[in-house]
Parts: C-alpha cells; sequence; structure tokens
C-alpha cells in the first residue's frame, strides 16, 4: 500500500522512536499510577481525578499507537546525496524570494515533520515541489495562489 508510506528522515525517525520509547516507560506508568489513586478514593462515578487520568490513558495509548503505525510505515529519506545539489526530499536549500528580497533556508522533509518556523517544510508543500529537480543558480516561479519567483542559492545534503 504505497498510500500508507511516511517519508521521514533519520532523525525524524530516531525522534518518534524516543518519543514511543518515553511513552511506553514512563508515561504509561505515571498514568497507571494516577488510575490507581484515583480508583482508591472511592466512587468512580463522579471522581474528576478518576476521568481525568483515563482521559490522558487514552491519549497516551492513542499517540502510541499512531508512532507504532508511522514507524511501520516509514520510509526514510536517503541523505546521503553529498555530491548531488539537485533539490529532493531530505536537502537543505537556500534561496533568495525575489518578492521580499529575503533570503530563506529550509530542509526538505516528510509531511509528519513539518515544522516551518524551525526551517523544515513538508515535502508535499508546493515550495518543496517547486524545488523537486532543480539545481543551484536556477530561478524557478512557485505555483501558489499568488505566485513568486525564487533563485536557488544552494542545496546541501548535510544534516
Amino acid at each position: 500500500m504505497e498510500k500508507d508510506k511516511v517519508l521521514l528522515t533519520q532523525d525524524g525517525l530516531d525522534n518518534l522512536k524516543k518519543e514511543r520509547e518515553n511513552l511506553i516507560n514512563f508515561e504509561r506508568p505515571k498514568v497507571i499510577e494516577e488510575l490507581s489513586l484515583a480508583r482508591s478514593q472511592g466512587d468512580l462515578s463522579e471522581n474528576a481525578d478518576y476521568d481525568a487520568a483515563r482521559n490522558r490513558q487514552a491519549e497516551v495509548e492513542g499517540r502510541i499507537k499512531e508512532i507504532e503505525r508511522l514507524i511501520q510505515n516509514a520510509e526514510v529519506i536517503v541523505e546521503d546525496n553529498l555530491d548531488s545539489h539537485i533539490a529532493g526530499p531530505g536537502a537543505t536549500v537556500t534561496f533568495r524570494d525575489l518578492s521580499d528580497d529575503q533570503t530563506y533556508t529550509y530542509k526538505i522533509v516528510g509531511s509528519f515533520e513539518t515544522d516551518p518556523f524551525n526551517g523544515k517544510i513538508s515535502n508535499e508543500s508546493p515550495l518543496a515541489k517547486a524545488l523537486f529537480g532543480r539545481g543551484e543558480g536556477e530561478r524557478i516561479t512557485v505555483g501558489v495562489a499568488n505566485p513568486y519567483e525564487i533563485d536557488i542559492i544552494k542545496v546541501d545534503f548535510v544534516h
């Protein structure tokens, strides 16, 4: 099922595994302890602490299942194209936006790792799609509602 594939950088996959381990080894036992404490308070029908602990348990278990699905369907973006200066998933691209004459640097990551405020854009974004297959020194138009042009300054695959 190609549609279920999740593109992730190696860092993204490692971070998901760390989060899963934290949830399993620390958060889950903490929630179980909170549930046990709330149960010891007696009547569960009007016990707000018990309800809160049950909700937290559902959140933790749901997130663990979601992470396991992501890891199971992960396809790691190969970032070892060190000689390549052509943009693609895993590339860090520096460009000048001609509309505001500002320089920007973004790493193209899988959609589950997207964090534009920290320089990570989705491989499914219009900007990333416009960059794919293009190289340093090229001027391209990003096709959005208000198209804009950029000059690619540098394409790098170093972490």
